[in-house]
């Protein structure tokens, strides 16, 4: 089999990315010295590439799978298989606009205010086909425009019919932009702050990212790396889902372990061993972190000696893929 080719992001997602796979049991060395790190797997080749560039990447087959921001792949149309939600990274898509416009205006008002002055609409972004979808689906867009599309504006090239909506690529400084060479920008952010020290407020939130693991479709469809990229997965899930669940030791008098069982549906298939006293046994499983305080009250009555680990991965091998919706309710097995 060819080797996995696996792109990683370079810039604000590196050393989350790095420590993430630490946690996976993968070793990566040299990230902050090569773009082509090595990685404890002779089957898996690592380059280190620009988030926003690895969905078109791992579009086009030059990589078999990328870590990106769910962001980029929904600007890139990247027609690729989104594996797992790595759930970091996370940051909002937000729309921005002065503070003088007021705080009652709606984005389509306030587009429509600029309008009615005989003025083109200026949006400045990295994200141009977001920032286009979005114009177009406004109300008061579709009322002046219909589906005329809005004018791109890059320094090389100029795309679309209608220019009293303007969206210009930005490169950087994002938030220096308005009011003077934009009347809005759509741009990430995390807390808000960047924003509001340029005098800027947040009219609308786009969309929510984070990191998210993706695949060629066309890989998948090849057996033996199909298998090694499941087996990715898997260790990569368990990091995820072990940031939300903890692994609890408890010991249970035998008459009451039933009782116990029944009453904390949560525990699903635990483990059960006996203890020197053959009256008691152990009982030790894995649940939702979020169920601990529900559980707690009858675990109190029914059991004693409560041992709590926190577990770097769980490797749930047969739910890749699968998403239960509520852990504290399932039915015990």
């Amino acid at each position: 089999m060819d080797k996995i080719k696996f792109a990683i992001p370079a810039g604000s997602l590196s050393k989350a990315t790095s420590e993430f796979f630490a946690r996976s049991g993968y070793k990566l060395s040299g990230t902050d010295r090569t773009y082509r790190p090595t990685i404890n797997d002779p089957q898996i080749e690592m380059k280190v590439l620009r988030p926003q560039e690895i969905p078109v990447f791992v579009n086009e087959g030059l990589q078999d799978l990328g870590i990106t921001g769910e962001d980029w792949v929904k600007e890139n149309r990247a027609d690729v298989e989104i594996l797992q939600n790595l759930e970091y990274g996370k940051i909002k898509l937000v729309i921005a606009v002065p503070k003088s416009v007021s705080e009652k205006s709606t984005m389509g008002d306030y587009m429509e205010s600029v309008w009615s002055q005989g003025k083109n609409f200026r949006v400045s972004t990295e994200y141009l086909n977001i920032a286009s979808e979005y114009l177009k689906n406004t109300p008061q867009y579709k009322k002046r425009f219909g589906n005329a599309d809005p004018m791109l504006v890059t320094p090389w090239w100029k795309k679309g019919d209608n220019a009293r909506a303007k969206i210009f690529l930005s490169f950087g400084a994002t938030e220096a932009k308005p009011p003077e060479d934009s009347d809005c920008i759509m741009d990430v952010t995390e807390t808000g702050t960047t924003i509001d020290a340029n005098n800027l407020r947040i009219i609308e939130t786009v969309m929510k990212s984070a990191a998210v693991l993706i695949a060629n479709k066309k890989s998948l469809e090849d057996p033996e790396k199909r298998e090694k990229i499941y087996d990715i997965v898997a260790l990569l899930k368990g990091v995820v889902d072990g940031s939300k669940r903890i692994h609890i030791f408890v010991n249970v008098k035998k008459a009451n372990l039933q009782r116990l069982l029944t009453e904390l549906p949560a525990l699903k298939n635990p483990t059960i061993a006996p203890l020197a006293d053959d009256t008691w046994v152990s009982v030790n499983t894995v649940i939702e972190k979020d169920c601990l305080i529900e559980l707690l009250p009858k675990i109190r009555k029914l059991a004693q000696g409560l041992v709590v680990y926190e577990p770097r991965q769980v490797l749930a091998l047969d739910e890749i893929g699968k998403r239960e919706e509520n852990p504290c309710k399932s039915k015990a097995k």
